[in-house]
């Protein structure tokens, strides 16, 4: 099966993997830009561990203005995503990535999310072989909000 990630003919990384210090993607990355995580904060980093400032794009609320619930496993897997590979590397264009698929995620919901702006922490909690399990915390203002574990398997390499 042929691969939708667009690979620029130089061999160079899609421009969405050059990402800035301080940010956790760039445009063109298809979930991302529904997000609008071109925009998101990273606050904290260190291997296995993120820490971001993330805003909710008006497209993804409810009809009370509060976080749609069936976006928030989006937001769960993307940041689960980065967080497998959190740390100085994760920015480097060069480094080597491999594909990673989200095989299942539970996600658990307390408060809803009203934004404009909130917390999301997510930690590698286990990893075995080509196995993650990442636990994944959202917050409004200091309330847990929402509460995940996301299994992500590594694959063949992007």
């Amino acid at each position: 099966m042929e691969s939708r990630i667009d690979h620029a003919p130089t061999g160079r990384p899609p421009h969405w993997l050059e990402i800035e210090p301080g940010r956790l993607m760039n445009r063109g990355h298809p979930a991302g830009d529904l997000l609008e995580a071109y925009d998101w904060v990273v606050l904290d980093e260190e291997p296995g561990r993120l820490r971001i400032d993330a805003h909710i794009p008006a497209r993804v609320l409810n009809p009370r203005g509060q976080l749609f619930g069936g976006f928030t496993p989006t937001y769960v897997d993307l940041v689960s995503l980065h967080c497998t590979r959190a740390g100085p590397d994760r920015t480097n264009p060069e480094v080597p990535r491999t594909w990673m698929a989200t095989v299942n995620m539970r996600i658990d919901y307390f408060e809803p999310i009203l934004g404009p702006r909130f917390t999301i922490e997510a930690n590698v909690e286990h990893r075995r072989g080509k196995t993650w399990l990442v636990a994944t915390r959202m917050y409004q203002d200091d309330l847990l909000a929402a509460y995940a574990l996301t299994t992500l398997r590594t694959s063949d390499p992007m």
